[in-house]
């Protein structure tokens, strides 16, 4: 092949208790991007569609982690790459990770899939590393497995792959404000009391456990973020008010995506995770907030080829 058209997931991150470890990956949202072989040698991005973002490889998140995949290996060509951005920069729903993720993992294909997942993940941190002022992979991971994965640690990278129960759906609301992600760390404590963190590890454990046996009751009680949460919550208006309308029509739980502004949901049942969806817009109808929302199964595949 000298072409692959991919389409590039966007994830949830954190999970509620599972702070910068845990994420899924969506199924409905997602960039698409085309990547191809080229005489020129180096990384080179063409074409960018429906957000300004920079065409400098240094300065664009799919060209770092390209440069950094590329760079390791001995090729006498180089890449093109066209991004087809469908996720907003800033939403929370991991827009920064897609792109790293889908250049790496075009390449990867086009040169006979030398490397793995983790290693590609390790070569898409470069790129997350520049959106985020910090390297993580709770968004790159799930997008490059798919389903549930944790980030067991980042230096030797080692991701768990998580079971996702068949009847779990999630429902996101995006309102149409940017929080970036080196800003909403900056809210952040440097500490946390001893209490908090055993709460919140608590929640940890018993969300994995509950996602490995589809113990739905124990997803819904393990949901609940003690740490991070109260912080990052007042950068997003009506937050509260989204949540509660969420868990009152029947969501297991409900919490800040990433680093917001974006707003994630699981329910049992596509019916119920419908219905959250109309509890949680009704919030936002009430204001001058633009906003979407969108109602997914758990993609189990991650990044995909398309043609």
């Amino acid at each position: 092949m000298n072409e692959i058209k991919i389409f590039s997931p966007a994830t949830v991150a954190n999970v509620a208790c599972g702070f910068d470890v845990l994420g899924f990956c969506l199924d409905s949202v997602g960039d698409d991007m085309v990547i191809r072989k080229t005489d020129k040698k180096g990384i080179h991005i063409t074409k960018i569609e429906n957000f300004d973002l920079p065409f400098e490889t240094e300065l664009n998140v799919a060209g770092v982690s390209a440069l950094a995949m590329y760079n390791a290996i001995d090729v006498d060509f180089g890449f093109e790459i066209e991004i087809y951005k469908n996720i907003k920069p800033g939403s929370g729903i991991g827009s920064s990770a897609a792109s790293a993720v889908g250049s790496v993992f075009g390449m990867n294909e086009l040169i006979g899939r030398p490397f793995n997942k983790t290693q590609l993940t390790e070569f898409a941190i470069k790129g997350e590393a520049l959106a985020s002022k910090c390297e993580h992979a709770d968004n790159l991971a799930p997008a490059l497995f798919g389903g549930f994965t944790l980030v067991k640690s980042i230096s030797p990278l080692q991701i768990l792959e998580i079971p996702t129960p068949n009847d779990l759906f999630a429902t996101i609301i995006h309102p149409q404000i940017e929080i970036k992600t080196s800003e909403s760390r900056a809210v952040l404590p440097k500490e946390v009391p001893l209490s908090d963190a055993i709460e919140q590890w608590a929640n940890l454990g018993s969300l994995v456990h509950a996602l490995h046996t589809s113990d739905y009751n124990l997803i819904s009680n393990s949901l609940n973020d003690v740490i991070v949460e109260p912080y990052r919550s007042q950068l997003i208006p009506l937050f509260n008010d989204v949540k509660q309308a969420a868990l009152h029509v029947g969501a297991l739980g409900a919490g800040i995506s990433g680093s917001g502004p974006s707003i994630f949901s699981l329910s049992k049942g596509l019916e119920t995770a419908t219905k959250v969806k109309e509890a949680m817009a009704a919030v936002y109808s009430k204001t001058d907030i633009a906003f979407e929302v969108h109602v997914t199964k758990i993609n189990n595949e991650g990044v995909k080829i398309i043609s």
